[in-house]
C-alpha cells in the first residue's frame, strides 16, 4: 500500500477529457468509489467532489438535477437535506462500463482472418435512418470502408442483422469473407480505421501518464492529486474501446503501443486507488463520518 504525501508544489496533473460534463464526472466519480452502495449521499458532498476538480457550485448543483431528471439519481430528502443515489438503472449501465472498459486490450485472440462485412443501402431522404445505422455499427465496434459499406474484424454478423431488423432496413446484405490474395492494398478493411492517428493517441496517453507513474513509484503523489489524475486517467481510457475495436494485432503495424498503453493504465488506476479512495473519504467525511466509512474504490481485478 502507497503512503499518503501531503500536496506541496502545484503539479500539473493530466487534464480530463475535452467534451466531459459534471454529469459525466460525477458518474465515473460513483462508478469509482461509491459503487453497489444504494445509501444516497448528501448534495454537499457530491459538489464538493466535483470541486475537485474545478466544477463550480452552481454547475455541479445543476449536474444532479439534470442527472435526476435523465433516471440516474434518486433524489431523497430529510428536512432541509438532499441526498441522490444511483438509480437502479445507473447501477446496471456502470457495471457494464467499467467491465467494458478495464478488460478493453486485456487479449489479443488469433485471429481468423474473416471480416463480417455490412452492405446497405438507404435513401437519401432518409438522413436520419442512415445516421442511426451508421452510429449503432459503430457501437458494435464497425468502420466505413466505402459509402454504404461497413466492416469488422470480429464475428459480428448476428447483432448487425439485429440492427438491421430493428430499423426496418432490408435494403441491405450481412456476410463474411476473407481478403482474397492479390486484392489491392489500398481497400484493404484495415484502412478502414486511421491508425497512425489511433498509434498517436495511444503514444499520447503515454507520454502524459508516464510521469505521473514515475511520481507515484517515487512516492510523491498526494491524495487529492491522485483522485485527479485516477479519474482523467480513466476518462482518457475509457475512449479507446470506441476508437479501436481490439483490431488483431496480426493488422497492425508493429511495435503497435496499445499493449503499452494499458499496462500503464492498470498500474496507475490500481497503483492510485489507495490514495483516491483516501481523499473522496476526507471530502463525504466533511458532512457524513459514517457515509465516509462505507467509501470503496476497486481496482482491475472489478468483477461486478
Amino acid at each position: 500500500m502507497s503512503a499518503a504525501v501531503e500536496a506541496t508544489d502545484p503539479v500539473d496533473l493530466p487534464r480530463m477529457q475535452a467534451g466531459g460534463s459534471p454529469q459525466h464526472l460525477l458518474l465515473t466519480l460513483l462508478g469509482d468509489y461509491w459503487y453497489g452502495q444504494g445509501t444516497p449521499l448528501p448534495s454537499a458532498a457530491l459538489v464538493a467532489l466535483l470541486g475537485e476538480f474545478g466544477i463550480t457550485g452552481v454547475s455541479a448543483r445543476a449536474a444532479l438535477s439534470r442527472l435526476a431528471r435523465r433516471g440516474l439519481l434518486a433524489l431523497s430528502k430529510s428536512g432541509r437535506r438532499t441526498a441522490y443515489a444511483l438509480s437502479p438503472r445507473a447501477a446496471d449501465v456502470l457495471q457494464e462500463g467499467i467491465r467494458h472498459i478495464i478488460s478493453f486490450g486485456a487479449q489479443d485472440k488469433e485471429w481468423s482472418g474473416t471480416w463480417t462485412v455490412a452492405a446497405f443501402s438507404v435513401p437519401e431522404d432518409q438522413r436520419d435512418l442512415r445516421h442511426s445505422l451508421r452510429t449503432r455499427l459503430g457501437w458494435h465496434g464497425f468502420a466505413s470502408l466505402y459509402d454504404g459499406l461497413w466492416v469488422s474484424p470480429h464475428g459480428q454478423a448476428e447483432k448487425v442483422i439485429s440492427v438491421l431488423s430493428e430499423l426496418g432496413i432490408s435494403t441491405a446484405t450481412v456476410f463474411t469473407a476473407q481478403v482474397a490474395d492479390g486484392s489491392p492494398t489500398g481497400g484493404h478493411p484495415i484502412n478502414a480505421w486511421d491508425l497512425d492517428a489511433l498509434r498517436e493517441l495511444y503514444q499520447g496517453l503515454i507520454a502524459e501518464y508516464e510521469p505521473v507513474r514515475d511520481r507515484l513509484r517515487a512516492g510523491q503523489v498526494s491524495t487529492a492529486e491522485a483522485l485527479v489524475a485516477r479519474t482523467a486517467l480513466m476518462d482518457a481510457w475509457r475512449n479507446f474501446p470506441n476508437l479501436d475495436p481490439q483490431l488483431p494485432g496480426s493488422l497492425l503495424p508493429q511495435p503497435w503501443p496499445r499493449q503499452a498503453a494499458r499496462d500503464l493504465f492498470i498500474e496507475l488506476y490500481d497503483g492510485l486507488a489507495w490514495l483516491a479512495e483516501k481523499r473522496v473519504v476526507q471530502v463525504v467525511a466533511q458532512f457524513d463520518a459514517d457515509l465516509a466509512k462505507l467509501v470503496r474504490s476497486h481496482t482491475s481485478d472489478f468483477s461486478g
